[in-house]
Parts: structure tokens; C-alpha cells; sequence
């Protein structure tokens, strides 16, 4: 017998999930699982993901739900993880509260560098690991470098296919191959759920503005994110778009759109804000309405509407976001740099117009270059790549990818003059450096 967990922290994860296993991506278990959790810096004010419009219909593919967050109580389950001589004690402690006896497990869970994915895979040791990841933070580097004995037991990376023709670089030092969920298996799932109670308004017309708690996440300050909310909404309104539907982030805190309200009001459009009793996920209001216009920062959504619906869309606030990321090697960075590079900014009505991401046989190599200068010592093999894309194209526009204190202290193209190039290479300065920076510490 075989028992598969599944965590997740999000309707977009479960949505993901049930694609995955509807798809076949999974053989069959004996029993599934499904492991939620709430995070963030205030989990017990958030809704719970089961909460969520149409998560009964997700709830079918699975045996049983379980709670995490009630499970570690009074833990918090972003920080919380087992230490090494407590981890067994903790396996007989959920195999028994779980009912999981001694039957073989296996875990599905998202990046297993933080939160409770890395408490379950410390947990559980041993035991084979798939790991997924629902939005753009696959293509980015492992946030840290997680043990030899989690990462060698991780055998393949989930994702759905948002950036055509890119590779994920998520624990690519392990080997870990990538394989696609299907988008019809992903647009099935959401289709089903559209299909649910939840009552919308009209979108066919409208511009759907996607709101993200970056502020609650520690990423910007609240006022700069009241800020980008006005800068969507007026961005909306010089596209042509009389009316706008504003989705609060579900799992976010209550914020309150009086502001947001008055700047319509000024502007002359019709603002419709969702804040019904039950939380919907953003890849169905995208689904079910069809909006004329999809506007966001780095939701995963928006890499959707573009990527399976082919709907016009539009970012605000990534050149913001990248500005203020700290540190550099922060993991919303690889979602903000994706966003910026590949979606039309809401300032540009030609390409939000024009309906067709930017990229290009760049992308790879910024993408690379990004990875290795948030974390170097995870990827070092990623060192040649972005050489060879820092010394061809960076320039006034690609500069803002990256930080000139973050490139000279890895020695990277775009500090060092060209005729000095050849420092950098050499073991003998960077000898010389290490040692002048433990001498200074």
C-alpha cells in the first residue's frame, strides 16, 4: 500500500494538484491526502483554502483533508521545523494522529526550502518527494541550498508551462528533470470551478485588476502598494476601459477600497470591487469572465490569461517591485524580472494591443544571469551563462534586472572595465579578496 501527501498553501496549488492527477501524473495511491496550510506573517487571519469557492469539487480527488496548521499548533508553520534529534519522534506522532500506520508514504509538496514543505520532507525522511510549483518561481534558482539527502530523493519538478519554450531552473543542481502539467488538464479544472456558485459580475467588457498583498508580504511598503492599485486603475482608464473589476488578493488581509473607489470616481469609470462571502480564485475570475483586459504585477494568473487564454494583459509596478526587492536574492525577484521582461507594461498600449509576450533566445541567459547573482552558491555552474549574457546585453534597459554592488562582488561583467576583464577570472584576487573580507568582518 502506498499513502501520497499532498501540501498546499493555495487555490492555485490545489487547482495545479487536481490537473496533475487528472492528467495522470501520479500513479494511483491507496489513499491521497491533502495537506493545507495557512501561511504568511498572520495565518489565523487569512481564509483557509478550503474556504475557497468550488473547493468541493477540488476536495473529490482526495481521500481525506488535513490541517497543518492545526497539526504543529501552536507553531508557526512558515518558521516552524523539526529539529534533527525530533524528527522520528514527530513521524510516530503524525503517522499516529493521521492514521497513517506503517504504510509507505510519498510527499508532494512546493519548493522544499522553506515553510512547511521543508518541515515535511525533514519529517518524513526517506520517503520519495515530487515537488510542483504554480507560478513563475519555477524558473528561478532554489531560495537555499537544501540538504544532499532532501534533494537527491526529489524526483521530478510540476509546473504548469507559463513562459513557452523556457526551462525551469527550480533544483536544477540536483538534476531534478521538469515535467509540464497539461494546460487543456489545467483549463479543465479551472472550467469546472467557474462552473460553480460563486456569483460575478459581467467581465466581458470590464479590465480585471489583480491586487496582491506585497505589502503583507514584506516586499513593499503599504503606501507604495495603495499606489500601484490607483496606478492600475488609471492605467485601465487611458486603455479605453469604462469598467473596471478590482480583485482583492482572497488570502490577504481586508483592505479597504475607498481609495481605489475615489479614484474612479475622479476618473470617470465604473469600479466594481469583489468581496463576496466566499473567496474565488483568480484563475477562474479569469476563466469566467473573460475581461477585456487583465492587469496584475507577478500573479501567476496573469502569466495564465496570457499563456492559456490568450487574453490581453498588462503589468504595473514590476519596475517598482525590482527597485525596492531586498535582499537581492529575495524569491519574488524571479516572478518580478519574468514579468517585466515578458508582459507589456500598462504604459504600452501598442504591445497590450499587440497580445504576444516578449522574450526571445535572451531570455534563457537573463534568466541564468538572475539565478546565479541571487544565489551563487546554490548554482555556481549557472557562472559561465551569465557571463556571456551580462558582457552582450546589459544596458540601460537590462540594468534593472540586476544591482552593481551584487555584480562586483561576484566578479561579473558590468563593473570591471573590458580591459580589466581578466581580474576576474584570476584565483589569486579572489584569494586576496576572501581574505581582505574575513580580515574585515
Amino acid at each position: 500500500m502506498t499513502i501520497r501527501i499532498f501540501h498546499a498553501s493555495s487555490p492555485g496549488a490545489v487547482v495545479l494538484l487536481a490537473a496533475a492527477i487528472d492528467a495522470g501524473c501520479f500513479t494511483e495511491p491507496d489513499r491521497r491526502i491533502l495537506l493545507l496550510s495557512r501561511t504568511g506573517p498572520a495565518p489565523e487571519t487569512v481564509a483557509d483554502v478550503s474556504e475557497s469557492a468550488g473547493f468541493g469539487r477540488l476536495r473529490t480527488r482526495f481521500d481525506e483533508v488535513l490541517s497543518w496548521n492545526e497539526a504543529i499548533a501552536p507553531f508557526h508553520p512558515d518558521g516552524w521545523s523539526p529539529r534533527a534529534d525530533d524528527a522520528p519522534l514527530w513521524e510516530r506522532h503524525f503517522r499516529r494522529a493521521w492514521g497513517l500506520g506503517d504504510t509507505d508514504l510519498e510527499l508532494v509538496v512546493d519548493s522544499p526550502h522553506a515553510g512547511p514543505a521543508r518541515a515535511l520532507t525533514q519529517v518524513f525522511a526517506g520517503v520519495p518527494v515530487d515537488v510542483y510549483a504554480e507560478g513563475p518561481g519555477a524558473y528561478g534558482p532554489t531560495g537555499e541550498k537544501i540538504p544532499a539527502l532532501t534533494g537527491t530523493r526529489v524526483r521530478r519538478l510540476l509546473h504548469p508551462d507559463l513562459v513557452a519554450g523556457v526551462r525551469p531552473l527550480l533544483l536544477g543542481e540536483y538534476g531534478v528533470e521538469p515535467r509540464t502539467v497539461p494546460p487543456e488538464a489545467i483549463t479543465k479544472v479551472v472550467a469546472e470551478l467557474a462552473d460553480g456558485e460563486a456569483v460575478l459580475p459581467g467581465g466581458e467588457e470590464s479590465a480585471l485588476l489583480l491586487g496582491q498583498d506585497l505589502a503583507g508580504a514584506g516586499l513593499i511598503p503599504a503606501a507604495d502598494e495603495a499606489g500601484l492599485r490607483r496606478e492600475m486603475v488609471r492605467g485601465a482608464a487611458a486603455l479605453g476601459h469604462t469598467r473596471l473589476v478590482y480583485a482583492p488578493d482572497p488570502y490577504a488581509p481586508w483592505e479597504n477600497p475607498a481609495e481605489l473607489r475615489a479614484e474612479a470616481d475622479r476618473l470617470g469609470v465604473e469600479l466594481t470591487v469583489l468581496d463576496g462571502p466566499l473567496p474565488v480564485p483568480a484563475e477562474v475570475l479569469v476563466h469566467r469572465l473573460r475581461p477585456a483586459l487583465v492587469v496584475g504585477c507577478t500573479s501567476a494568473a496573469l502569466f495564465g490569461a496570457a499563456r492559456f487564454h490568450g487574453l490581453p494583459v498588462a503589468t504595473a509596478g514590476t519596475g517598482l517591485l525590482l527597485e525596492r526587492l531586498a535582499p537581492y536574492e529575495n524569491a519574488e525577484r524571479t516572478a518580478a524580472t519574468l514579468a517585466d521582461a515578458v508582459l507589456p507594461g500598462l504604459g504600452d498600449a501598442e504591445a497590450v494591443a499587440a497580445r504576444k509576450p516578449r522574450g526571445g533566445a535572451e531570455l534563457d541567459g537573463l534568466l541564468a544571469a538572475v539565478a546565479f547573482a541571487m544565489r551563487p552558491k546554490v548554482r555556481p555552474d549557472l557562472r559561465p551563462a551569465a557571463e556571456r549574457y551580462l558582457a552582450a546585453h546589459l544596458d540601460s534597459h537590462t540594468w534593472r534586472y540586476f544591482k552593481r554592488r551584487r555584480l562586483a562582488s561576484l566578479a561579473l561583467p558590468g563593473v570591471v572595465p573590458a580591459r580589466l576583464a581578466f581580474l576576474r577570472s584570476s584565483p589569486a584576487l579572489r584569494r586576496v579578496v576572501r581574505r581582505a573580507r574575513a580580515l574585515r568582518s
